[in-house]
């Protein structure tokens, strides 16, 4: 069922562009003066890499990698992964047109991704000894998440569900790093195709329903809700959740994370202890079913998708693709005129799909035109704050 997966093979060894865009695709956003990306370069990234440090009992040698990284992006150029690193030939590949150029000079969406891969490098995640496969952003989604109040809608309320989920995406600890404030909702939705994802849903089945996940905590609590009630009413034969293989923007859901949301639940006690019930027999069953694929924290839009990852969303009912980052991923980080019709940007993806996000970057499509003339005139910052979201779907 999938559209095609164009030649190169599987990206995770020679990344090509499997799927044609719209011809005339804009550039890809980069980091020139006043973009987003310059200021998440300039503010955030190294923010972020002094609070690990200091939240962290670590040792010399991981003291000195991040403050090595940290001058690298102030004013180096970019190197690439040591010589241990066990992934460093496929990055080498990939980063062979970047490599020795300066961080401002990447495309964001590539340097972002790869600003994490190389955080992770310094502090020995993948390093055999004391901090193998210690999550250096636990700190900060452990305590997002024991703030999170857990409230389950009333049966028959499920329309509360997806502006749950689509606003729990909020709760990205990103913004913790070099942002004034924090987000809100005060900006409301800049387009609703909610009806759209629920009359996919209700047209007959049975439907078999993707989540790609984005943030853990708050967000992922409210996924799960989402999916118990798909599973639970029967809108949902299966649905198969994807997590991050491995540590990725922050706070990004790992399968941990999830463990993490599932005893959250429980120690709710009421019904949210019964969605854990639920969840997790759904789990034992096969009916909910969790991947996390190494394509997930590539540097790469969904053009680039390995076959295998293709034929599965082409297999699946609707996609639902969680967040902001799923969403440059989806229409390809670009400076798209918002008014580009979504369905138009995402006729590649394989299969029928939805997106819930926050608006917390420059990219942005499928707006009509009076609303984005009522936005642009409104001034602010409507783009990247974090204040406006968006449900879209393409069928």
């Amino acid at each position: 069922m999938t559209r095609g997966v164009g030649p190169g093979g599987d990206p995770l060894e020679s990344p090509s562009r499997g799927f044609a865009p719209p011809s005339g695709e804009p550039e890809p956003l980069g980091n020139g003066p006043g973009d987003y990306g310059r200021r998440v370069l300039r503010e955030r990234t190294p923010t972020l890499i002094t609070e690990v440090r200091d939240r962290h009992p670590y040792g010399p040698e991981q003291r000195r990698a991040l403050d090595a990284l940290l001058e690298e992006i102030a004013s180096g150029t970019m190197r690439p992964l040591g010589e241990g690193a066990p992934d460093r030939a496929r990055w080498d590949h990939w980063g062979a047109a970047y490599f020795g150029r300066p961080w401002a000079d990447v495309p964001f969406l590539w340097w972002e991704s790869y600003f994490y891969r190389r955080l992770l490098e310094a502090v020995g995640f993948f390093t055999p000894g004391p901090w193998f496969w210690v999550d250096p952003f636990e700190y900060w989604k452990s305590a997002e998440l024991r703030d999170a109040t857990v409230a389950v809608p009333a049966a028959g309320e499920r329309q509360a569900l997806l502006p749950a989920s689509l606003w729990g995406n909020q709760a990205d600890l990103g913004f913790l790093f070099g942002a004034a404030g924090g987000p809100d909702a005060s900006g409301g939705l800049v387009a609703d195709d909610g009806a759209l994802v629920w009359s996919a849903l209700d047209a007959g089945g049975p439907n078999h329903v993707g989540v790609v996940a984005d943030n853990a905590g708050r967000e992922l609590l409210a996924d799960l809700l989402l999916i118990d009630h798909l599973l639970r009413t029967g809108l949902a034969a299966t649905v198969t959740l994807h997590l991050k293989p491995h540590p990725y923007y922050v706070s990004d859901a790992t399968t941990a994370d999830l463990v993490a949301c599932l005893r959250r639940l429980a120690a709710a006690d009421g019904e949210a202890a019964a969605v854990e019930r639920r969840l997790s027999e759904a789990i034992g069953t096969g009916r909910l079913r969790l991947r996390a694929h190494a394509f997930s924290c590539a540097p790469w839009s969904y053009h680039h998708m390995p076959a295998d990852l293709a034929e599965e969303f082409g297999d699946l009912t609707l996609t639902i693709m969680k967040g902001d980052l799923n969403y440059r991923r989806l229409v390809g980080d670009r400076a798209w005129p918002p008014t580009t019709p979504f369905a138009e940007v995402t006729a590649y993806f394989p299969g029928p799909v939805a997106a819930l996000r926050t608006l917390k970057s420059d990219v942005v499509t499928g707006l009509d035109a009076a609303t984005l003339s009522s936005l642009e005139a409104s001034g602010g910052d409507w783009r990247t704050g974090g204040a406006h979201g968006l449900i879209q779907v393409r069928r």
